[in-house]
């Protein structure tokens, strides 16, 4: 009787063993396979174009995801972003041409790159996504004429974009676009027009009301080109192009020209437009101060104008075809006082650059009094506006970065999205639960 129930005890303990081993494999299997579930990017896998071959600047910029994870993050750590995974022709494709990646319109290129590699911050599950990056790159069209971005085939790409998102994914059409992001990165924003009464004619494409539009234009009257739930951004330059400059003029080194401007400056109003570039003022401004000691002004192109800025103690930022331009940037970062004289502009990111405290506004009519007024800010509050303008916070925030750093302009576009959380569907179906 021993002997037979030590054999059933046996058994029992046999039978135990290899239950724990089944139990054990199938939880292992079950974590696996929802892990790769849930990780996986989900492509738009119907409107892939097989066997096409991606371009070597294209792998550039996807292969750096990669590379180098940074884990930089704003405050709000539960913030998720889903990136569409467009076929190439919306996007890869245009960085064939390097200037892509590199001119004032290439925010749409920084900020795709940034999202990217911010890998704590995006998500490859859309349900759990606060806000949808369709990244379609729409300035890379440079004209064959003058050298200049064409965006005439602006509305019909991301017409198309939104066509092939709605098609095959149901997240759109749940919101309208509500909670999808898009880049406007030229002069009149979503009216993509570099003329201000074309831009205003045309409007905004109905596809795109309903979205937030990431733009460089902005004004602070009601304009039809901002009238859409929209974060003004600043220009693109290249931050590298800045570190070189520094590296061999130092941010507080000598400061040899009193006011510096270098760029286009009609005599006579332009032959297609039959209009003065930039409302007269730059005209203005070349017609009284040309000749003056005090100001540097040039007309013609110079590769390395970067070095003139970082010699200068006033940048001025005059209007072009609309309010905004790359030297409030390039001034900022270089330590030059950008005079601001463009009625009305609506200047990026106001809560971590304190304008009023680094700058100068002139107003358009006021130009022929520009000598006086610099002289006068010379001789009394140059050096507390120099000192608040030196701060790199301020220039770092008007910088995109490849990998976004703590403070830079992508993590400032992350800080005005959090503010825009109520347009998420994700938040309000959890809020109204």
């Amino acid at each position: 009787m021993r002997t037979l129930h030590k054999g059933r005890q046996s058994e029992k303990s046999l039978f135990f063993k290899y239950y724990k081993w089944v139990l054990w494999f199938s939880f292992t299997l079950y974590f696996l396979t929802s892990f790769f579930i849930t990780n996986k990017p989900l492509p738009l896998s119907k409107t892939r174009v097989s066997g096409s071959k991606s371009s070597l600047a294209s792998r550039v910029l996807f292969e750096s995801v990669n590379k180098t994870r940074h884990k930089s993050k704003p405050k709000n750590p539960d913030l998720k972003i889903f990136i569409y995974e467009l076929p190439s022709e919306y996007n890869e494709d245009w960085l064939s041409n390097k200037r892509c990646s590199n001119h004032l319109f290439a925010s749409e290129v920084a900020i795709h790159r940034a999202l990217m590699n911010t890998y704590d911050l995006r998500t490859f599950d859309p349900y759990e996504a606060d806000f949808f990056f369709v990244p379609v790159y729409v300035s890379c069209n440079f004209s064959t004429v003058n050298g200049f971005p064409a965006i005439g085939h602006a509305r019909s790409l991301i017409s198309s974009a939104i066509q092939l998102i709605s098609s095959n994914y149901p997240f759109w059409n749940r919101t309208q676009g509500s909670d999808h992001i898009f880049v406007a990165s030229h002069d009149y924003g979503a009216c993509f027009h570099a003329m201000e009464d074309r831009a205003i004619d045309d409007g905004i494409p109905d596809f795109m009301k309903n979205s937030i539009i990431l733009q460089t234009f902005g004004v602070n009257f009601k304009h039809p080109c901002q009238d859409v739930e929209h974060v003004v951004i600043p220009p693109y330059i290249p931050p590298e192009s800045v570190r070189n400059t520094l590296e061999k003029s130092p941010l507080t080194g000598n400061r040899d020209i009193m006011v510096f401007f270098r760029g286009k400056m009609e005599v006579h109003p332009k032959n297609v437009s039959g209009k003065f570039y930039g409302k007269k003022v730059r005209t203005e401004i070349w017609r009284r101060y040309n000749g003056d000691q005090r100001f540097y002004l040039q007309r013609q192109r110079f590769a390395g104008y970067q070095s003139e800025i970082v010699r200068s103690v006033f940048c001025l930022c005059p209007l072009g075809w609309a309010p905004w331009s790359p030297r409030l940037v390039e001034s900022v970062a270089l330590g030059c006082v950008p005079v601001i004289i463009a009625d009305g502009i609506q200047l990026p990111f106001p809560s971590a650059v304190k304008w009023s405290e680094i700058s100068l506004t002139v107003a358009e009519r006021d130009v022929g009094k520009l000598g006086r007024i610099l002289e006068h800010v010379a001789k009394t509050n140059l050096s507390t506006i120099q000192k608040n303008l030196w701060d790199p916070a301020v220039s770092k925030a008007l910088l995109f970065n490849d990998h976004m750093q703590e403070g830079d302009a992508t993590w400032q576009v992350l800080e005005s999205l959090y503010k825009k959380l109520d347009r998420s569907y994700k938040r309000s179906r959890v809020s109204s639960q």
